[in-house]
Order: structure tokens, then C-alpha cells, then sequence
């Protein structure tokens, strides 16, 4: 009798969803649904230039980065109070617990914020309560990595981090990491290498985007400017032979998107994208969600939309959700358990 399609695709979810995983590539501000950016306007008495969620949601037909990112900061003008800041990530984490998520590391832009007037400490208070929450009730650990945006200065991005330090102490357990990202185009790394190089001096774990709409001269200069430990997007990195070589021999993690990748046009068909050569190539590919209330698919959508269009096999999606463990910024001692979990879990029909 020939096999239920309908009943694979829902086996294989259900399969996904109890591999243990870590999502290291979510900008908190992209997790805004419709419905609660309604919420959060009427709340704040924020006037939005939408009538309703649909057109909103008629909104997301993006050309490009740039496209997606003037609607992106419009949105993120309803988050104004701690309240907002704690509802917004408690319900990301409620969602990425469901897909089985067990570790999360999470950027958030403060600049889009501070630059309204919201204090840097609003936004630190109001994400790490529901951080610690989700800790002590899902048992789901995360950090917050700040990141600056690529558009303004670096003596913008040296303002912020001179402003949130005082903060280290208060969130030590959860600010751990600093990023880069908004709009690649005019922007490379080496724009930022001062306020890098401070980071680093005071301890930070570096990441930055790069490779994304941005030549692979851009993913070097991070590894080379910016000293970053993880690459952020990095799908441009296969133009460059040498470059990716060096990528798989340092087994420099890239933080691959693949549902973004599609609804900005950074690939005209998922079938086409270059995730799993990338993978099957050596390099340590992870999949993550992005801005996944833009996008239309939180991390176990990536996971079901990359195993259908590119034909991956069991094997190689157990050494994505691997290689999202091994990737993230954990203590050994807990990336051993959870690959352990892992490897008990990868055993299951």
C-alpha cells in the first residue's frame, strides 16, 4: 500500500520537533505577530498605518532587505514599556519551546528603541524577565546578544555599549554576546572594528551578518576585522572557494535562514538554495528563523521547508540540530548533554 504523504510529513514534524536544538540566529523585535502588534498600539496609544492584522500581513511582500526593514522599524514603534518587551519574548520562547527548542540566543536592537526615547534599561528589564521566566518554568535556557545596526555610525554603536554596560552586572547570566545586522549594502564590517575590538576586550562572544546581501569580501572582513566567532547568514560564502575552504577547516558556524533567504529574494525558489551543498561540503550549517513573524515560519517551519525542497535525509537533519548545539555559546559541560539528548532522541521512529 503506498504511503500517506500527508502522514510522512507529519511524522517527520513530529520527529523534528523532539530533536533538542538551539536557535542562534532570532532578532526579537522580528517576532512581532500582527495580532499583537495591534495589542501592543492599543496598549501604548500607538496609531499604526494599517487598518487590520490583514493588511499587515498583505504588508510582507518584500523585494528586498531594505523593503523588509522599513517595515520591520515601523513595527517595532509599539514596544514602549517593560510589559511589552517581557510579552514579546515570552512569546517566542512559549512557541520555540513548542518546536523543540531548548536554547535560544537572541539579538535585540536597542538603537530602534533608545532612538524613541525608550530607556536601554526598558528593554534589558523587560526581555530578561521572560528570559529567566522560561528558564525556571520550560526548562528553555537562552542569552541576549546586543547588536548594533550596520546602517548608523560606530560611534553610535560605541554610545550603546558605553550606555548598556552599567547593565552587565544586573544581567550577566543572560547578556553574553554582541551582533551586528540591518542593511549589509554599504555597510562592511570594517566600519565597526573599533567598537569590536572593545567588546572583545571586555569578553563578549561576536557574531555579525554577513553574506547576506553583502559580497563574501564582507564575511571576511567579519572573521578578519571583527574577530566573530559565528557568521550570521554566510550564504554568499561559496563564491569564494578559498574563503569557504577556510570556513570548513576553522568549522566556523553559519547561521543560515532559509525561510528569510526566500521571502527577501536572497534565492527565487527553496529548492535552489545552496543550504545543503553548503552542508554537504563540510561546512557547519545551522537553521535558524530570523524574523519569523515576517517570514511565515518559526525554526521548525526552516527545519520542514529545507527536508522537503532539498531532499534532506534524517542524517543530515540530526547534524543541523548538532551543529546548532555545538555552534551555540554554551559551556562544554552543557553542550555535551544536550548533544547526548540528542543522540537518544535521533534513535526514535
Amino acid at each position: 500500500m503506498p504511503t500517506d504523504p500527508t502522514e510522512d510529513q507529519a511524522a517527520l514534524r513530529g520527529w523534528l520537533r523532539a530533536l533538542p536544538k538551539a536557535e542562534l540566529h532570532l532578532h526579537i523585535e522580528g517576532t512581532l505577530e500582527p495580532e499583537m502588534m495591534f495589542e501592543l498600539a492599543a496598549r501604548n496609544g500607538v496609531r499604526l498605518p494599517y487598518a487590520d492584522v490583514r493588511a499587515v500581513r498583505e504588508a510582507y511582500q518584500f523585494t528586498d532587505l531594505q523593503s523588509f526593514l522599513d517595515l520591520y522599524y515601523a513595527g517595532a514603534g509599539v514596544l514602549c514599556t517593560q510589559q511589552d518587551f517581557h510579552d514579546l519574548a515570552a512569546a517566542y520562547l512559549t512557541r520555540a519551546h513548542a518546536d523543540g527548542v531548548v536554547h535560544a540566543e537572541i539579538m535585540f536592537d536597542p538603537q530602534t528603541h533608545t532612538a524613541r526615547g525608550i530607556p536601554i534599561q526598558t528593554v534589558f528589564a523587560g526581555l530578561a524577565s521572560a528570559l529567566r521566566e522560561a528558564r525556571d518554568t520550560l526548562g528553555l535556557t537562552s542569552v541576549l546578544l546586543l547588536s548594533f545596526l550596520r546602517h548608523l555610525s560606530e560611534e553610535d554603536a560605541l554610545r550603546t555599549l558605553e550606555q548598556a554596560l552599567p547593565l552587565r552586572e544586573t544581567y550577566a547570566d543572560l547578556w553574553t554576546g554582541i551582533g551586528l545586522d540591518s542593511g549589509e549594502r554599504g555597510n562592511p564590517p570594517e566600519k565597526f572594528t573599533r567598537v569590536y575590538a572593545r567588546c572583545a576586550q571586555l569578553g563578549f562572544r561576536l557574531t555579525a551578518h554577513a553574506g547576506e546581501e553583502g559580497p563574501p569580501e564582507y564575511v571576511r572582513g567579519a572573521l578578519d576585522a571583527l574577530g566573530v566567532e559565528r557568521i550570521d547568514h554566510g550564504v554568499r560564502s561559496d563564491e569564494d572557494p578559498a574563503l569557504l575552504a577556510e570556513l570548513i577547516r576553522r568549522r566556523i558556524p553559519l547561521t543560515v535562514c532559509p525561510l528569510s533567504n526566500l521571502k527577501l529574494r536572497v534565492v527565487d525558489d527553496l529548492s535552489r538554495h545552496n543550504l545543503a551543498r553548503l552542508l554537504r561540503a563540510g561546512a557547519m550549517v545551522t537553521l535558524n528563523s530570523d524574523d519569523p513573524a515576517y517570514f511565515g515560519g518559526y525554526i521548525l517551519d526552516n527545519y520542514m521547508a529545507s527536508a522537503t525542497a532539498l531532499d534532506l535525509d534524517r542524517d543530515e537533519l540530526a547534524t543541523l540540530a548538532g551543529n546548532s548545539l555545538q555552534a551555540s555559546f554554551l559551556p562544554l559541560a552543557d553542550k555535551a548533554r544536550l548533544l547526548d539528548r540528542l543522540a537518544q532522541a535521533v534513535t526514535q521512529p
